[in-house]
C-alpha cells in the first residue's frame, strides 16, 4: 500500500464533484487490482477525551481517525472495456482512469486529506491471481502468481487526483 498526505489544511477545503484517479502504473504479471482511497484525516488533538471517558459514555475518541471519502476498484483487465476483458503487457506503463464518483465533503481546517493506492483488497473483493485468466472465478492454485506492482509519478506518467474543490 502507497499512501500519501497532506500536511494539515489552513483552511477548510470543500469537494463536490466527480473525483477521479488518474493512476500510471506496472505490474510483473499479466493483470493486476488497483484500490484508490481518498481519506480525512482527524487531528490527533481532535478530542479531548480518553479511552477511559468514552468508556464512560464520553462519545467516541476520534483523534487520528481516518474518514474514507471516497474509493473504487478496478481489475486492471476491464480498463478499457467492461466487455472485453484484455491482458496487460508486464512491467508496461499504463494510465488507469478510476472513478471514484460523485461526493459532497468538507475537509476541516487542521484535517489531513490522504490518499492511499494498494493492489488488493482482499477479503472485501476476490484475490486476483496477477495472471490473466480466461474466468477469474474458475482460477486454480497454479494461476496465481507473485507480481509486483509500481505506481509513477513523474512528468511522462503524472498519477494523482483529481479533486473538483468547490470556489470559496
Amino acid at each position: 500500500m502507497l499512501t500519501w498526505q497532506t500536511d494539515p489544511l489552513t483552511e477548510d477545503v470543500a469537494v463536490t464533484g466527480d473525483i477521479v484517479a488518474d493512476l500510471f502504473a506496472s505490474t510483473t504479471g499479466t493483470d493486476s487490482d488497483w484500490i484508490v482511497k481518498l481519506i480525512d484525516v482527524y487531528p490527533e488533538d481532535y478530542q479531548k477525551i480518553t479511552e477511559e471517558d468514552a468508556t464512560k459514555g464520553a462519545g467516541p475518541v476520534l483523534n487520528g481517525y481516518e474518514l474514507m471519502i471516497a474509493d473504487d476498484i478496478l481489475r486492471a483487465r476491464y480498463r478499457n472495456s467492461m466487455e472485453t476483458p484484455l491482458a496487460l503487457t508486464p512491467n508496461q506503463v499504463t494510465e488507469y482512469r478510476i472513478d471514484l464518483h460523485p461526493n459532497d465533503h468538507v475537509f476541516l481546517k487542521g484535517h489531513r486529506m490522504m490518499v492511499q493506492v494498494q493492489s488488493t483488497w482482499f477479503p472485501l473483493y476476490d484475490r486476483n491471481p496477477q495472471k490473466f485468466v480466461e474466468n477469474i472465478y474458475k482460477a486454480g492454485d497454479a494461476d496465481y502468481e507473485k507480481a509486483s506492482q509500481r505506481v509513477y509519478r513523474s512528468k511522462d506518467a503524472p498519477s494523482g487526483i483529481v479533486l473538483p474543490v468547490a470556489e470559496k
